[in-house]
């Protein structure tokens, strides 16, 4: 049964195409050549040949270009999910050291999402890759980093004398402090590329 409506479908579809409607185009002009006599005893390899030059010349079907998340609302859900991490965060226990460099990474997150500054996700959605490690640090990396310091602490207290899990907590701390730091760095320079850029287009028109 399955099959059968889809045999239709494309019947149907073929039907309604351009190719179709071009072909059947030509092929009607290739009646008329035999209704006045000009086709001859060939008619149908007239009409057939018309049809088939119809088809072949028509313009390919244009499919619809697939539509995709408004970049606007990616950047409410991540912002969603920001506040929902600062609410988890509010709730842990770390230490000092750690906790200082959570605050700065926090503030980095912050900064970039702040409703207050549309223009700087707008600058963002053209930079998949810097959303990406925004993301994924918001979504992954901090929550991982902080669970797996509890957890890790739980055993030490088991097994006394092995590496300080808030060690590992600082670095990993540090790494993503520095990747947003990269990222930070990475837009401002881009805008001060696309300032200078300004810059020259109005001096030369300008001197124009």
């Amino acid at each position: 049964m399955a099959t059968s409506r889809g045999t239709a479908a494309r019947v149907l579809g073929y039907l309604e195409s351009r190719k179709n409607l071009a072909g059947s185009a030509c092929g009607v002009a290739g009646l008329a050549l035999t209704f006045t006599g000009l086709a001859g005893a060939y008619w149908p390899v007239v009409v057939a040949g018309l049809y088939g030059a119809g088809a072949l010349i028509a313009p390919p079907e244009r499919l619809p270009a697939p539509e995709f998340e408004d970049p606007a609302e990616e950047f409410d859900a991540l912002r969603e999910d920001f506040a929902t991490l600062c609410e988890y965060l509010g709730e842990v226990e770390l230490p000092a050291a750690a906790g200082d460099r959570l605050t700065g990474l926090l503030g980095r997150y912050g900064a970039l999402l702040d409703p207050a500054h549309g223009w700087v996700a707008d600058l963002l959605a053209t930079d998949p890759e810097s959303v990406h490690v925004l993301s994924r640090a918001i979504r992954q990396d901090v929550p991982e980093c902080v669970d797996t310091y509890h957890r890790t602490r739980w055993w030490t207290r088991l097994q006394p004398g092995t590496e300080a899990p808030e060690r590992h907590l600082e670095r990993q701390l540090t790494v993503l402090y520095e990747e947003v730091e990269g990222l930070t760095a990475g837009l401002q320079d881009r805008e001060a590329r696309r300032q200078q850029t300004h810059t020259t287009y109005l001096e030369e028109r300008g001197r124009s």
